[in-house]
């Protein structure tokens, strides 16, 4: 027990290093999928699916063999993925047992020489949804303990990735502040300029900007840090 909850704890120190890289995206969920075959004994390869418009997709996965699977499952509109996805229940099992249920799945599973699933739900928000499936060579179906390790890491990613997506929310909500911030200084600037130059008050001053990225079709900011610099540069 105690290898186990090691390795559960690597996994999750791979994923913490991941998300403070600022990882996204597919290269963010393929992390994922690699410690998750970490933390899980008996899990040889692994996949992310994405329910989209209803539907799924791999986003991610350890092994091009697992996307077959999953395209098996996406395929019939059915198989243990989709029920995770969809009831929010980790579905363990071993291709014998899914094999009246599931027959599509499992026959390309036998294909590719698998012989255990795990599949846990994945909720993050609105955008990103699915399961995190694990694929294994033999038999075994996985243990009950499996499924334990599995839904405290698949808790740890859940919360990763929201806490992630807060973060680049915040950061790109402050860029864009920044942003904005230094557009008025500039659009200031020049025309506190302009009503130097021409001794004109500072409504005749931005009409006067307003127009020029009108008959321009630039946008102000811009024409603000044009004319700054021109007149800087005499």
């Amino acid at each position: 027990m105690s290898e186990e909850l090691d390795e559960l704890a690597e996994a999750m120190h791979g994923l913490t290093r991941a998300l403070e890289d600022d990882e996204q995206g597919t290269a963010l969920l393929e992390v994922i999928c690699a410690e998750a075959v970490r933390a899980v004994p008996g899990a040889d390869m692994a996949s992310v699916t994405v329910i989209r418009s209803g539907k799924g997709e791999t986003a991610a996965t350890t092994d091009s063999r697992a996307t077959q699977v999953d395209a098996a499952q996406y395929a019939a509109g059915e198989g243990p993925c989709l029920q995770a996805a969809d009831t929010g229940e980790i579905v363990r099992l071993s291709l014998p047992a899914a094999d009246y249920r599931w027959p599509e799945f499992t026959d390309v599973a036998k294909e590719l020489g698998l012989g255990s699933y795990l599949a846990a739900p994945l909720r993050i928000d609105e955008d990103l949804s699915g399961a995190l499936n694990l694929f294994g060579f033999g038999d075994h179906g996985f243990r009950e303990l499996d499924s334990q390790l599995l839904k405290v890491y698949i808790t740890m990613v859940a919360f990763g990735l929201r806490t992630h997506a807060r973060y680049r929310a915040a950061r790109s909500r402050a860029e864009q502040l920044d942003h904005a911030m230094r557009s008025r200084a500039v659009i200031e600037q020049a025309k506190g300029m302009l009503m130097a130059i021409h001794r004109i008050d500072a409504d005749e001053a931005m009409e006067r900007l307003i127009t020029e990225s009108q008959t321009t079709n630039t946008k102000l900011r811009d024409i603000a840090v044009r004319f700054v610099t021109t007149v800087s540069d005499r």
